[in-house]
């Protein structure tokens, strides 16, 4: 094998490797001898077929297979040789005039990783918001518990309904005056005012009695998931069997112990767990966003431009997707597309950042074990349909590229929190105002364009979904994709409550409820997260150059 360097600009590199034919016929022979014995052909006994009949059966395919072995073997010793560490996988082509018995010639061009001086993890200061849980806010938690933990008890035959009401109906719902599937139910609980079941529904039972029949129309939002409903106007005949009213839910041990807890005091703690981990959530985020911060205003290297694009694309993708939803698409899409160059800068710290902190965690020794990797996949596999779910395991098993797509946050939070454990630390109380201001702050720094109140997109500091949002490059998506339609058919009425937000897959069940808005913002998640360092794959394809 001859290396012939062609190109050497910044972090691009060309080669020409050259491929001997008898490198190439060799490998042809070697395979011959190892089939040879499993040939079947009549007029031979068994393993007895000459090899010159073999490769003549079997010429073309033994050929393709020894050039993709050779291509593939002289790839990998190129990388080795050169020390090369590519960026993503190298673009191999086989010259246009190569036939069989000859030597071929490849063009292998790639883009290689920066060569980064790991920076001393002495010396780093950070602040550390915290905000302390006050009984005051247990208290109102355990009050918001109660208040939707209702009670309902039957009212009198002549009592109206109203807001706060609940209702127990049979209805069946009509499109055309035709009755859809999924569009009847029984026994049916409604709370009137609640707001779960598509608009006009729950208004036009104001009123109702105990017994009586009544006939309503509604119009299926334009973004309903089952599309066959959206936009169309039906109509639902509605019994109303019974009229409840709420009953006094008083906090005490019995109200905890209905929960299946021990008492009140144990629910005060469970609740007072939860906001904890809530704001313990902001404050990592906070911290996080500050460690981002100093290390992208340290360290200021070339980074490969083939990684800077796909990270853009992934991000201009989700902003596409969340304007898309927007009441006004087109100004939303318009918004975005003059803070394009912003976002492609984002993506370049993104990428910067990661390559960082890759760097970082294996010069100080983090790793991600087998058993956490493991546990990684298989929450990652529960976003699929139980059927669907070994076969995005087997995706990621067998895929190199997407296996480290889905390592790359675990292993970018446990460097984070190694440099957190290597800080100085210094702890201030605050309020959650005051933090959720900090994180808001943070979100128009320089490397940050600054949310607009326009339709776009909603301010980038999502403050529920900070904490998630932190460092989470997204994962490769297995072909196994959730078919919300086909759930959608397959699902006959229910005696689970419409009422309730649910995924689009059970929209056709339960045709009245109301679709929860979208809440993930792509420009929230721009800044927060770090861009994964791909790994090259080990199998660059030989393309006709």
């Amino acid at each position: 094998m001859q290396i012939v360097e062609t190109t050497n600009e910044g972090l691009k590199r060309g080669y020409s490797v050259k491929i001997t034919a008898k490198a190439i016929s060799d490998r042809i022979e070697s395979e011959v001898e190892k089939i040879a014995p499993q040939v079947r052909m009549p007029g031979f006994r068994p393993g007895k077929v000459p090899a010159n009949l073999v490769k003549k059966m079997h010429g073309p395919a033994l050929h393709s297979e020894a050039l993709n072995a050779a291509v593939q073997e002289s790839v990998d010793s190129l990388l080795r040789e050169k020390a090369l560490r590519p960026a993503i996988r190298p673009d191999v082509r086989l010259n246009d005039d190569y036939e069989e018995g000859k030597d071929a010639e490849l063009t292998v061009e790639l883009e290689v990783l920066p060569a980064i001086e790991v920076p001393s993890v002495d010396g780093l200061k950070l602040d550390r918001l915290v905000v302390p849980v006050t009984d005051a806010q247990v208290d109102e938690a355990v009050a918001d518990l109660a208040k939707n933990q209702k009670s309902f008890k039957d009212a009198p035959k002549t009592r109206k309904a109203q807001d706060g009401d609940q209702l127990i109906i049979d209805f069946v719902g009509k499109v055309d005056g035709v009755a859809f599937d999924g569009g009847s139910a029984e026994d049916q609980p409604l709370e009137i005012g609640a707001g779960r079941f598509i608009p006009g529904f729950e208004e036009q039972l104001g009123g109702v009695k105990t017994g009586e029949e009544k006939t309503i129309t509604v119009t299926f939002p334009a973004d309903y998931p089952a599309e066959h409903l959206a936009g169309k106007d039906a109509t639902f005949d509605i019994t109303v069997k019974q009229v409840k009213v709420a009953g006094e839910t008083t906090v005490d041990d019995d109200f905890a112990k209905a929960l299946g807890l021990e008492g009140l005091e144990q629910l005060k703690g469970l609740l007072r767990g939860q906001l904890e981990q809530q704001t313990n959530g902001l404050t990592r985020t906070q911290m996080k966003r500050q460690l981002l911060d100093k290390l992208a205003g340290d360290h200021d290297f070339a980074v490969p431009p083939s990684m800077v694009a796909a990270e853009f694309e992934q991000i201009w993708a989700q902003l596409q997707q969340e304007a898309a939803k927007e009441e006004d698409p087109a100004a939303a899409l318009k918004e975005i597309e003059d803070e394009k160059e912003d976002y492609r800068a984002i993506a370049e710290r993104r990428v910067r950042l990661g390559l960082l902190l890759s760097e970082i965690g294996q010069s100080n020794g983090v790793t991600v074990s087998d058993q956490e990797m493991q546990m990684v996949l298989m929450q990652a596999a529960q976003q699929y349909r139980p059927e669907d779910r070994q076969r995005f395991v087997e995706f990621v098993r067998n895929d190199p590229m997407a296996a480290a797509q889905l390592r790359a946050p675990l292993f970018e939070d446990k460097v984070v929190d190694f440099l957190f454990d290597k800080a100085e630390v210094t702890e201030r109380e605050v309020t959650r105002e005051e933090l959720e201001a900090a994180i808001e702050a943070d979100d128009t720094t320089e490397t940050k364009p600054a949310a607009k109140k326009a339709p776009a997109k909603k301010a980038p500091a999502k403050k529920e979904a900070a904490a998630e949002a932190e460092a989470k490059p997204a994962a490769k998506k297995a072909p196994a994709k959730k078919e919300a339609a086909a759930d959608a058919e397959a699902k006959p009425a229910a005696k689970k409550a419409p009422a309730k937000k649910e995924a689009a897959a059970e929209a056709e069940a339960k045709p009245a409820a109301k679709k929860a808005p979208a809440k993930k913002e792509a420009a929230a998640d721009a800044e927060a997260k770090p861009a994964a360092k791909k790994a090259p794959a080990k199998k660059p394809a030989a393309k006709k150059a």
